[in-house]
């Protein structure tokens, strides 16, 4: 055999690596569940979910033997790169979350991450994410929006969440929080506190018997839930604020401003004195000659 031959069957005999698939499970009704995640998992060589015992009860209704291993939020820097080693040999592992799409609010970035730092492919098999869930049925704006998932809990990062907090004030987007039922009266408190009486609509149980969508206010919500305890996972999606009003916040701001603070705030941004000139004239409703002579 020519050593061309040679190195085309060492080519063939070596083991082509494997995938990850990330395969969205139901948040709720099972049969939500796509025609493609379950053929999916059917097919991998291994599972990796993020809790072996709430996900076993899926794979069971559906007849699925293929086997799991746990892949977590406590686990996911070193069971990753288990996983990129196993894939690496030619092993097609499939990854879930308990609900809803990987790589969403849970640990499979990660994983994914170590996937394309070690050149392993990766796909995701479209469904079900609670945020879009809660973002189409709320009623609000979907044509921008940022997902901010679960705040930091105050016991674990007060001083993070109230930094998290103030980059929301001038958010214009829609904005979806996450939230657990027994947080989210103090969760509802902090927003209105910091964004004011926006509109917001609380969507809960999402896909689930009990799926309700209630469209009102963080004020009007607040009082509801001191007459009842909330109940189930809840998704937040709460109304950008108005450009308008930020408009108006910053011709308020420059009105307490000296024209050399004004100017300053541009020429600290890296403008040049002619544009910083001209910004501060649009700012202030007069022409940039006016700006100069009043500077002079």
């Amino acid at each position: 055999m020519n050593e061309k031959g040679y190195g085309k069957q060492m080519e063939e005999s070596r083991p082509k690596s494997g995938k990850l698939y990330l395969c969205a499970t139901p948040i709720g009704n099972l049969e939500d569940i796509t025609y493609r995640v379950l053929k999916t998992l059917q097919e991998v060589d291994l599972i990796a979910a993020e809790d072996t015992r709430h996900s076993i009860k899926l794979l069971n209704h559906f007849q699925i033997k293929t086997p799991m291993t746990s892949y977590h939020e406590y686990n996911k820097v070193d069971k990753a790169r288990y996983l990129v080693e196993q894939m690496q040999k030619g092993i097609n592992i499939a990854l879930i979350t308990d609900a809803g799409t990987p790589g969403i609010s849970d640990p499979g970035e990660e994983l994914v991450r170590q996937c394309y730092e070690a050149g392993v492919p990766v796909t995701s098999l479209p469904g079900p994410a609670a945020c879009i869930t809660a973002l189409t049925m709320s009623g609000l704006s979907t044509r921008r929006f940022c997902f901010e998932a679960f705040l930091p809990s105050e016991k674990g990062d007060k001083k993070e969440r109230s930094r998290i907090l103030e980059e929301l004030k001038q958010e214009t987007r829609t904005i979806v929080v996450y939230e657990a039922p027994h947080h989210l009266v103090r969760t509802l408190e902090d927003l209105e506190k910091v964004l004011g009486n926006r509109k917001i609509t609380i969507c809960r149980e999402l896909t689930k018997k009990y799926e309700t969508a209630w469209q009102t206010t963080f004020r009007e919500a607040l009082f509801q839930y001191e007459k009842e305890e909330p109940k189930g996972e809840c998704v937040i999606v709460i109304e950008g604020k108005n450009p308008q009003e930020i408009r108006q916040e910053e011709v308020m701001a420059w009105k307490n401003m000296s024209l050399e603070d004004h100017m300053e705030l541009y020429l600290s941004q890296g403008m040049d004195r002619k544009e910083a000139m001209k910004r501060v004239a649009k700012d202030r409703g007069v022409s940039k000659r006016d700006i100069y002579q009043e500077l002079l």
